[in-house]
């Protein structure tokens, strides 16, 4: 098995770690908390609150679950072929590709199978949307996809 296998299948797997936890963390607060109810987590800081979010990120596209699901599912073929293709090339693009398709995954079977997302993590100090595990997942994407270009920057600076 070459190391562009053994890459692409650690991405994989990486990622379905990341949409099972995703998936049961959204289960056990359906089932245990259920809509209409919030339940502090940690005081001043976290509270538990189930919505449903019918539109994408801060709510964006409301009521567009359609066209989010196809967005969905084509962004995770499009990721699946990505990483079967053409090898990660760092370390860090290699996990920011692990949490992005398992984020877009994450929502997107939410989407395909309840016709909208399940959010429950809402901070309390701040004004800030409810959020998921897919959520974070796709966030912590976006950083390790900046510091593999800022690190990538930074040796090809080195050569000059």
């Amino acid at each position: 098995m070459t190391s562009f296998n053994r890459k692409s299948i650690k991405i994989i797997s990486y990622s379905f770690y990341i949409v099972l936890l995703d998936q049961v963390t959204k289960f056990l607060v359906l089932n245990t908390l259920g809509f209409q109810r919030s339940q502090n987590i940690i005081p001043n800081l976290l509270n538990l609150t189930l919505v449903r979010n019918s539109g994408a990120a801060f709510s964006l596209l409301s009521n567009s679950t359609s066209l989010l699901t196809i967005i969905s599912i084509l962004a995770s073929l499009l990721l699946i072929t990505v990483i079967l293709r053409f090898p990660p090339r760092s370390k860090w693009n290699l996990i920011g590709l692990a949490y992005l398709l398992g984020g877009t995954l994450g929502n997107g079977i939410d989407r395909l199978f309840k016709g909208y997302v399940l959010d429950f993590l809402d901070l309390v100090p701040i004004n800030f949307p409810i959020f998921n595990v897919a959520d974070i997942s796709i966030n912590i994407a976006l950083i390790c996809f900046t510091i593999d270009i800022i690190k990538t920057k930074d040796k090809s600076q080195l050569k000059y």
